[in-house]
Formats: structure tokens, C-alpha cells, sequence
């Protein structure tokens, strides 16, 4: 019996490159069959092993998990691109605004990811860039944000060059690529309280003026930041639409999100609904943040494969260590080795 071999490695590039963004763009929901169980013993060692590595390679990722957060940054991020196409000045813009590890660079990388399969249905013989993915520089100047466009593109800089040279070379391409939406990431690095944070500012306001394209920011807590405040902070809120991550309370939408992600599973003895029936205890252990609750059920899948348990159960979960924050605000029960719970 022979395992199909595993699909060529995906390029890692960064999603801060357009290689890397389109590697994003292009990829396709990663998946690991199941084998019968009188295939699964017929297996050699290598095989096995082989087998084993693809299903760990799939948890480390699972599914992405539409939830109504997701969605409703997609949609809002939809209304402005097409609310923008005929406008000249004063285009609007998204701010997403959370606590850290909330979904936020999820969201609006599905945002980026849906726009542009939209875009390549509707234009399907023109090579356009319809999104551009960046992170703003922390400790930043106006250089170093202009490089970052540079750098998605993959453009030439030399040392010498100004800042005005690479931000024209930057608008230039993306005009003529039609760029229509732009992902500012880590807006929360920009601190208008310093005379760099105004400096940059004033160059993202430059950048927003001066492409046609719908502008989407991303920070933590960005509300409660600063960046909102004084002339600069005011202007910005006057032309954006404010949308919040969060962790999810203890309710249908929080059970369903435990549900999703138990029939992701690639485990041979898991118990459907197990988790499911565990979703107060989940609540409790990842205080309903998304982002806990899936390294939570991943690394318990990972442990389960190398284990050969081929299950997760309570006594694994309260074995299986997530983030430092959830891991504060709800400790894990103490475990004795080898005592079933």
C-alpha cells in the first residue's frame, strides 16, 4: 500500500511580498483524506509515517473559520470598494481595531483574498495587483513606510534614493496595476504623539490621496490608541468606518465555531462531539478567543497523532498548554500523569 505523496511545498514568501500574497491568494484549503482502518494497517513504516506528517502538517493550519466577525469585515470592506470606484477625494476608508491575537489580520486577509478572486473573475485576460498587504514599520519614518510599498512590488531602491522618488515609483505602479485596496497592518506601530508618528501619518494620508484604491487599517486597540486624536487622528476618523474584534461570548455562535473545527478533524478514534459537548470548558480555558481556541484544538490534534491516541479527550486538553494570556486569566487544571480524568 502506497500513501500519495504530499503536493509541492508552497512557497513562504511573506504575504508583505506580492509573491507571497499571491502564494496566499492562490492557495487552496488544505485537506488530509482519511484512510479505511484495513488500509491504514496495511500501511509499511514509512508509509505510515508519511500518512502521520500529512495529517500534522494539515492541523497545523485547519480551517479557516468563517465567523461573524469575518464576514462582516468582508462585507463592510466590499461596501467601501464599491462605494470608492467613482469617488475622486475623501475616499472612505476601514479601521479593524482589537485586542491582540482577536482575528483581526485573519479578517481582513480574508477581505484581501475575496476581493481579489472577484477582481480576477471579472478582469481574467488583465495582469492587475488588486490588493496591497503591508505592515507599518515600528519606531517608522516616512522612508521606511514608502519601502514597504517598495518592497511588496519587489522594486529597486538605492541607498541615496529619496523618499519622494520611491513614493512616485510606488504610485505609479499601483495606478497602472489598478490597485483598489490596500491592507495597512500594525497601524497601532504609528504614534502620532512623536514627531516621526506625524511624519509618517502625513505620508500614509500622501499615499491614500494619491491612489485610487480603498485604504484598510489594522492595529490593536487603535480606538484607544491615540491615533483617533488631534487634527491628524480626527481627519482619519471623519473618512473611516470603525469595525472591532473580540473574543466571542458563551453562546450558539462560540458552539458552532467548537463544532466547526471538531469535523475538521483528521483523528481515527476521536468521538464526534466531544468537543462540542466540552464548549463551556473551552470557553473557560481560551476566554472565547478564536485564535486560543484553534491553537488549543490543534496542538491537542498534533499530540493526539504523535502519541498514536488518535483522540482528544478532556484529560489532553488539560494537558495541552496554549498563549501565556489565556493560560493567566484561566489556568489549567492540575494534571497527575497517566491519571485518567
Amino acid at each position: 500500500m502506497v500513501v500519495t505523496p504530499d503536493p509541492p511545498a508552497i512557497s513562504r514568501a511573506p504575504t508583505t511580498t506580492l509573491e507571497g500574497w499571491r502564494n496566499f491568494v492562490n492557495t487552496e484549503p488544505a485537506d488530509a483524506p482519511m484512510l479505511p482502518a484495513a488500509e491504514l494497517d496495511r500501511l509499511d513504516p514509512s508509509d505510515s509515517e508519511r500518512y502521520d506528517e500529512r495529517r500534522i502538517s494539515y492541523h497545523s493550519e485547519l480551517v479557516i473559520v468563517q465567523t461573524s466577525t469575518v464576514r462582516g469585515i468582508v462585507h463592510q470592506g466590499r461596501l467601501l470598494t464599491m462605494l470608492n470606484q467613482r469617488e475622486i477625494s475623501a475616499r472612505r476608508g476601514l479601521v479593524v481595531s482589537g485586542p491582540w491575537a482577536s482575528g483581526k489580520t485573519t479578517a481582513v486577509k480574508q477581505l484581501g483574498k475575496t476581493h481579489e478572486h472577484r477582481i480576477r473573475l471579472r478582469y481574467p485576460d488583465q495582469d492587475r495587483i488588486p490588493v496591497v498587504y503591508i505592515t507599518t514599520p515600528p519606531k517608522g519614518s516616512p522612508r521606511k513606510l514608502a519601502a514597504e510599498f517598495a518592497n511588496f512590488l519587489g522594486l529597486p531602491q538605492r541607498p541615496r534614493q529619496n523618499v519622494t522618488d520611491i513614493a512616485d515609483a510606488v504610485c505609479h505602479v499601483l495606478t497602472d496595476a489598478r490597485t483598489d485596496l490596500v491592507i495597512v497592518d500594525e497601524i497601532h506601530n504609528l504614534n502620532l504623539a512623536t514627531s516621526a508618528g506625524e511624519d509618517m501619518s502625513d505620508h500614509l494620508k500622501y499615499f491614500a490621496e494619491h491612489l485610487p484604491a480603498t485604504f484598510v487599517y489594522v492595529g490593536i486597540n487603535v480606538e484607544n490608541s491615540g491615533l483617533f486624536t488631534g487634527l491628524r487622528g480626527r481627519q482619519l476618523s471623519a473618512r473611516t468606518v470603525l469595525k472591532t474584534t473580540g473574543p466571542f461570548p458563551y453562546g450558539e455562535e462560540f458552539k458552532s465555531l467548537v463544532a466547526t473545527l471538531e469535523e475538521a478533524l483528521r483523528l481515527h478514534d476521536h468521538a464526534p462531539g466531544t468537543l462540542t459537548r466540552d464548549a463551556r470548558y473551552l470557553h473557560r480555558r481560551t476566554g472565547g478567543g478564536i485564535s486560543s481556541l484553534s491553537h488549543l484544538i490543534r496542538q491537542a490534534a498534533i499530540s493526539a497523532i504523535l502519541t498514536q491516541t488518535e483522540r482528544i479527550d478532556r484529560n489532553l486538553l488539560d494537558q495541552t498548554c496554549i498563549d501565556h494570556a489565556a493560560e493567566t486569566a484561566s489556568p489549567r487544571p492540575t494534571v497527575h500523569p497517566g491519571k485518567a480524568r
